[in-house]
């Protein structure tokens, strides 16, 4: 008769445990773990601050997937993970989707990147492009006509171009084909893409004639494989830099980054905190690795922003 009790008392205690376990993840996730997915471009500042993050509490568990802008947001809009990290504002039909699984969230900005246009450091004569010429490589209708460099401006050589740039669930394409092409997503489909931007970065650095776009930071850690094209918005070609970025001279390719919050995961008090925390110290990590900061008085902002979050939904 003990026996039995006790292998009930067992049964039922490993019972509770997994309800408990099952709340626990639909209440944003199980205590001491934040899962964040989402843009390969936001990766690097949101990885250095997860590092200073764990030296505070190593007991935290912080895991950051890359699947793109595209790819984060379907997992965020399913309730997968916490955070979503985006380098565009989400999209109305993922808001939807999200809406539909009864996720609330918050759009925080936490840096702001400029889009690099990089050739080969021996390509000397495309140093320059105009957004006309950017969109006569790339709109939908240059696929299997706009093949050679001299079609694109008869001084510059007759030779194929080798185009590298992110995949289609990235959100640097998504905002690349906006400024450049016009309508997000619309690009010829004839070019070695890749939601890893190392991959570009090789790509064109192995290629004289490769031309290829993707995060500013990934430029500056790679500058010694590539060069930076400028770009002419209008008023004359002007090269991406932090202060180009900042004061908007750099047009049409610079942009504000994000992170998504969503509503259930205030209930885990190790994510609110890990979001203060970004916030407190983004602008110091953003320059660490490559990207613009905020001023003080933005950051605050996005501060006061989260934490009205937090008290209108805990």
């Amino acid at each position: 008769m003990k026996k039995v009790l006790l292998i009930a008392i067992l049964s039922f205690a490993v019972i509770s445990c997994g309800n408990n376990k099952g709340q626990d993840k639909e209440n944003g996730g199980e205590s001491g773990t934040i899962s964040i997915d989402g843009s390969s471009t936001v990766y690097p500042i949101t990885e250095a601050v997860a590092e200073e993050f764990r030296s505070e509490k190593p007991e935290v568990n912080v895991t950051i997937g890359v699947s793109g802008t595209g790819g984060g947001f379907q997992k965020f809009g399913r309730g997968e993970i916490n955070i979503s990290d985006a380098s565009r504002p989400i999209k109305a039909e993922e808001a939807a989707v999200a809406k539909e699984n009864n996720i609330n969230y918050v759009e925080l900005e936490v840096a702001y990147d400029g889009l690099a246009v990089v050739i080969n450091p021996e390509n000397d004569w495309a140093t320059s492009f105009t957004v006309e010429e950017l969109k006569k490589i790339w709109e939908p209708a240059a696929q299997g006509t706009i093949k050679k460099w001299n079609q694109i401006n008869p001084a510059w050589p007759n030779e194929e171009i080798h185009l590298f740039g992110p995949g289609v669930a990235s959100g640097t394409f998504d905002y690349f084909t906006e400024a450049i092409v016009g309508k997000s997503g619309s690009s010829r489909g004839d070019f070695t893409a890749s939601e890893d931007d190392n991959v570009l970065v090789q790509g064109v650095a192995g290629d004289k004639y490769g031309l290829g776009f993707f995060g500013l930071a990934y430029f500056e850690a790679n500058k010694d494989k590539l060069a930076l094209a400028s770009v002419d918005g209008g008023n004359g070609p002007v090269k991406p830099s932090t202060e180009t970025v900042k004061n908007g001279t750099y047009t049409p390719l610079s942009r504000p980054l994000y992170i998504y919050v969503n509503s259930s995961s205030l209930n885990n008090p190790d994510v609110v905190d890990f979001v203060r925390f970004y916030l407190e110290e983004a602008g110091e990590l953003a320059k660490d690795v490559g990207y613009i900061a905020m001023t003080k008085e933005e950051y605050a902002v996005q501060m006061e922003k989260f934490n009205k979050f937090v008290a209108e939904n805990k």
